[in-house]
């Protein structure tokens, strides 16, 4: 049972990083169209964590339905 609790809790702070992840995305998109952002690498290394995070949240969630 204690498992169960703490994968609900890695599964809800993974979802508020993933939230935070895409604000930060958006911002870099609106630096990007605006010409102020430098470092275009940002965009992708952010997408690839987010799909990371997504990855583990599928993996959590195959976990706990098995």
């Amino acid at each position: 049972m204690i498992k169960k609790n703490t994968n609900i809790k890695d599964f809800v702070k993974l979802k508020e990083e993933i939230l935070t992840l895409r604000k930060n995305l958006m911002n870099l998109n609106f630096q990007k169209s605006s010409g102020q952002l430098e470092k275009t690498s940002g965009i992708r290394n952010t997408k690839k964590e987010i799909a990371r995070l997504k990855t583990k949240i599928r993996q959590l969630d195959g976990v706990n339905n098995a």
